[in-house]
């Protein structure tokens, strides 16, 4: 994933066992959708609305994610992942004169507003090799400006497909263009300053670039197989939330990529942001419509009404989606353990840039609580008491807490830091030495939540429970790496449960149930199409069972 930093410089730390898990705060949000330009299909991190403007163009009407990332930014938002799509965009090519011949290229970005400029020159080159030139390749504000925003330099480029250099290989590594059609056996002549035999002129790219047409659901929701879509995001750690703006203006997202996207984020441990549909014009009418809306997900959260806030390219106060305010607001409340062991939630309060399309009274703000559906507030609440923050569980899912916001952060947040944390294992020996290691790692990892207020409706030596030994595992095999992780619910006598089994392919994390009576335990393990352990005590105290 390509990321922004001052220096230029990416940084990339690895976790091993005699480092402490890190506490990631847990706000990433990715939004998916159409955009004014940039690179398709790739998440790109920016930091502030400067950065989107710069990466992808800023505000434009037809794109609502461009919208959604000003009012996330507005709201408190720190870092958002950006992930364009597009239906039938074009790019625009840029033509080099071959002697007779003619070598085309093409903006590795298809729109109307990528604007190349290229430059081809001889210097360094022997007078003996006619095959080989240097080429610059810049891309400019506008057409016609001298504001060079991004500038990649090829020396020694080839149009020998025998060649190491061969300019359709290099240019694979480009960020900027590609080669379009064959590749001329004559070099492209050197550009030259217009009306003049000076060198380094430039020749720009042909307005022949195509925004394509309004997306749909199937562009956002993209391919599993060629990484494209929502499932761009796969390579991406640390993801909090996930939000789809509406397709245009007046068309919603549909019910298609709605449950793709969740069953995407369940699988990445995020929690989805999901817009009121634009025909609920009420409270009631939402309450009502509840009722029929056959959507209810633990990875899914819904805050009612949509926004009002300035459209800066009509001039006028607009209706938006709130998913983008949403996500802001909620980055700005604080990081997942915080919220978790807060005595009382802050408000959903908005701040003055945004306002509530719809007002809201109190007692449907309950009724809509109950249903699963949050409420934006502008002002503060004069009742002393609100609705905690909810889920779309209403009531469907494995465990109570998980219908409760902060409690669902908490336990994506706790399993992911200890995914990520434990990653260094997945090449070690499957041996005592390696599950001792583990095992330290994320006890200490729990004991410091612990200590931060977490599990308090437990006593602390019942508040979890860590197995990587060899009961749930085969020394010697390389089949991975499985361990069983526990951690008290806010209800007392309730526990969140996961199997983590760690292979040099990658992770896989599956919830499981526990019945609790007793810690000393002794454990045989069976294994079948998915993971299923039984934890039986000589007694047969304790039993285990995968759910899917």
């Amino acid at each position: 994933m390509r990321e922004q930093t001052l220096a230029g410089i990416q940084f990339t730390a690895t976790s091993s066992a005699d480092q402490p898990i890190a506490r990631a705060s847990a706000q990433l949000t990715a939004f998916v959708g159409r955009t004014l330009r940039g690179p398709l299909h790739q998440p790109i991190i920016v930091r502030s609305f400067a950065d989107f403007q710069q990466h992808f163009g800023g505000l434009w009407q037809p794109s609502p994610l461009s919208y959604a990332v000003e009012h996330f930014f507005e709201q408190g938002g720190r870092q958002a992942v950006i992930v364009r799509v597009a239906n039938g965009a074009a790019p625009a090519t840029l033509s080099l004169k071959c002697g007779r011949e003619t070598l085309r290229l093409e903006a590795q970005a298809p729109g109307t507003r990528e604007f190349l400029r290229a430059s081809v020159d001889y210097d360094h080159v022997d007078n003996s090799d006619e095959h080989s030139f240097n080429l610059v390749i810049q891309r400019v504000r506008s057409p016609g400006s001298e504001r060079v925003e991004e500038q990649e330099t090829f020396r020694g480029l080839s149009v020998d497909p025998q060649s190491p250099r061969f300019i359709v290989s290099v240019l694979l590594e480009s960020d900027l263009m590609r080669v379009r059609g064959n590749v001329p056996l004559t070099r492209p002549d050197r550009t030259l300053m217009p009306g003049t035999n000076l060198p380094v002129g430039y020749v720009s790219s042909s307005p022949d670039g195509d925004d394509g047409k309004p997306i749909t659901d199937y562009d956002v929701i993209g391919s599993a197989a060629r990484g494209t879509g929502l499932f761009a995001l796969e390579s991406v750690d640390d993801l909090a939330f996930v939000y789809i703006p509406p397709l245009a203006r007046v068309i919603d997202v549909g019910v298609s990529a709605l449950l793709v996207a969740t069953r995407f984020c369940r699988d990445k441990r995020a929690m989805l942001i999901v817009d009121p549909p634009s025909s609920w014009e009420s409270a009631p009418e939402a309450i009502r419509s509840l009722k029929a809306l056959d959507f209810r997900s633990d990875n899914a959260l819904m805050f009612f009404p949509r926004i009002s806030a300035m459209d800066r390219l009509r001039g006028r106060t607009e209706v938006f989606g709130n998913g983008g305010a949403v996500a802001g607001l909620l980055s700005r409340s604080g990081e997942a353990v915080a919220a978790a062991v807060s005595e009382r939630e802050p408000e959903p309060m908005l701040r003055s840039s945004a306002k509530l399309a719809k007002e809201v009274n109190s007692s449907d703000r309950w009724l809509l609580a109950a249903m699963g559906v949050n409420v934006l507030q502008s002002v503060r609440n004069p009742d002393r008491e609100w609705p905690a923050l909810r889920t779309l569980a209403c009531g469907a899912s494995a465990s109570s807490d998980w219908s409760y916001l902060a409690q669902r952060r908490f336990s994506l947040f706790v399993i992911n830091a200890i995914e990520r944390g434990t990653r260094w294992c997945a090449g070690l020996p499957n041996a005592a030495g390696t599950w001792m290691r583990v095992s330290r790692q994320i006890s200490n990892f729990l004991s410091e939540l612990r200590s931060a207020g977490a599990f308090a409706a437990v006593p602390a030596d019942q508040a979890f429970l860590v197995i990587c030994d060899e009961r749930i595992n085969d020394e010697g095999e390389g089949e991975g790496i499985n361990i069983l992780v526990q951690f008290a619910a806010t209800h007392a006598g309730a526990y969140h449960s996961f199997m983590l089994t760690h292979r040099p392919g990658g992770a896989t994390v599956k919830p499981v149930m526990v019945n609790r009576f007793e810690a000393t335990l002794v454990v045989s393990r069976e294994l079948e199409q998915e993971i299923t352990l039984r934890l039986t005590p000589k007694d047969d105290l304790i039993s285990v069972l995968a759910l899917n």
